[in-house]
């Protein structure tokens, strides 16, 4: 089962079943995101859009970007905003999709299934503004250390999704070479436990100047 066919399966459960790691995320990508006005979005794995109403509520534009049809469907049937344009595509491949430049590029629990970070971080850098924000909210690399990585059940048993360890310097190479600059980098951990390994890292860069 390829990454695409895993989501399209994983769609029906996906909002219903305990997930640490999804819900984290989207508490990180309010926390960091708070302060960073934005207006024209680019919403990259936006799955069955737990982020996507809250991108809304603020931006003129989104246009939430996900590889699973299914994934897609729920949340096209959750989300009824004029200001919202969903689409499926493959984010290795042109950004047919980034039809005006944007100022926020987000990117959540997607990167662990791409294997190349540079073909992604060209990507956000053609489609964003000079000044422009990429969000990054990732599965730290620590947990993937330990054998972490996303899974689900199927019915029939636990099916473990391709994933690909990028550690730290990994995003930070990635994001120098498409012309990034990283502003903030942070963690979070389950139940705030900070004596305990991080589960989610996020990470803000900005295009070109810094704000």
């Amino acid at each position: 089962m390829n990454i695409q066919s895993a989501y399209n399966a994983w769609a029906e459960t996906y909002d219903t079943v305990l997930n640490k790691t999804r819900d984290l995320e989207a508490a990180a990508i309010r926390q960091l995101l708070a302060d960073v006005p934005f207006v024209e979005v680019i919403e990259l794995g936006c799955g069955t859009g737990k982020n996507t109403e809250w991108l809304a509520a603020t931006a003129a534009h989104v246009t939430a970007v996900d590889f699973s049809a299914e994934m897609l469907g729920k949340a096209q049937a959750k989300i009824a905003r004029a200001n919202v344009r969903f689409q499926q595509a493959d984010i290795t491949r042109a950004w047919d999709f980034a039809s005006r430049p944007a100022d926020l590029v987000t990117c959540s629990l997607t990167l662990e299934h791409i294997q190349d970070l540079g073909a992604v971080f060209r990507q956000a850098a053609l489609a964003l503004q000079p000044g422009g924000v990429f969000y990054i909210g990732e599965l730290h690399p620590f947990k993937q250390y330990q054998g972490t990585k996303a899974r689900f059940d199927t019915g029939t048993g636990v099916f473990e999704l391709e994933c690909f360890v990028h550690h730290v310097s990994d995003f930070m190479a990635a994001g120098q070479a498409s012309g990034f600059q990283c502003v903030a980098l942070r963690e979070w951990f389950d139940e705030n436990d900070r004596d305990t390994v991080p589960r989610i890292l996020a990470l803000l860069f900005h295009r070109g100047t810094v704000i």
